[in-house]
């Protein structure tokens, strides 16, 4: 199984923590030849800007963050080779308008601010994503009842599990910066070689299986 494949899989483990722009990029294959851009997507810099972010996002405490697991480099060719070009352009907007904005507030690029300034900005993006996903659920909700009857309103596939997230039923929202960028620095770290063995318990040739193991207090999860 080549990495790729793996962050597929992880992708369906995730589902409930991923945003609909990733969801439908992996149902569509990650191998998809209409979503792979020509030449060179992101210059030094803002592959610098996009490696920390990911280690705001995940940062070293006791076990190494997301710069030590190169997950910087894996985001900037995920969204070149698997996001279409609608969510490529997000990001990059996103990822410009989030540069400008630490030098409007900070008079300094944001790899120049500190771990805690970093972290405010990212925590206003963060809700102001949040904010505008709702918005646009409920937008959708109400479109949708008046198409429906009433008593048939709510979807089908409404926690149904990993049904909910079929190829009949994939999710359409506008492509965002943040959701973009989270849900890769989750599925990049977790599947690499740092996040799988020091943020994680590994056992590299496991024994019989355990179908329900108890976790003591301060376990690790098991990759």
């Amino acid at each position: 199984m080549d990495r790729r494949e793996a962050v597929r899989n992880m992708a369906f483990l995730m589902g409930g923590a991923l945003s609909a722009t990733t969801i439908g990029v992996f149902l569509d294959s990650c191998n998809s030849p209409s979503t792979k851009t020509n030449g060179k997507l992101f210059d030094d810099n803002q592959l610098k800007l996009i490696t920390e972010v990911a280690d705001i996002i995940i940062p070293t405490t006791s076990s190494p963050g997301a710069k030590a697991a190169g997950v910087g480099p894996f985001i900037a060719l995920m969204v070149k080779d698997c996001y279409p070009e609608d969510a490529q352009k997000a990001f990059v907007k996103g990822l410009d308008a989030l540069e400008e904005q630490s030098k409007d507030q900070f008079k300094k690029s944001f790899p120049e601010i500190s771990p805690a300034e970093r972290t405010q900005l990212l925590s206003k993006l963060r809700e102001e994503t949040i904010a505008a996903t709702k918005a646009e659920q409920d937008k959708q909700k109400e479109a949708d009842a008046q198409k429906t009857d009433p008593d048939k309103a709510k979807s089908q596939t409404e926690n149904a599990g990993f049904a909910s997230i079929l190829p009949k039923d994939k999710p359409k929202t506008e492509p965002r910066f943040f959701s973009i960028i989270r849900d890769l620095t989750l599925l990049g770290y977790f599947t690499s070689e740092i996040g799988a063995t020091k943020a994680m318990a590994y056992v590299d040739i496991p024994g019989r299986y355990d179908g329900c193991v108890d976790l003591k207090p301060g376990q690790k999860v098991w990759a």
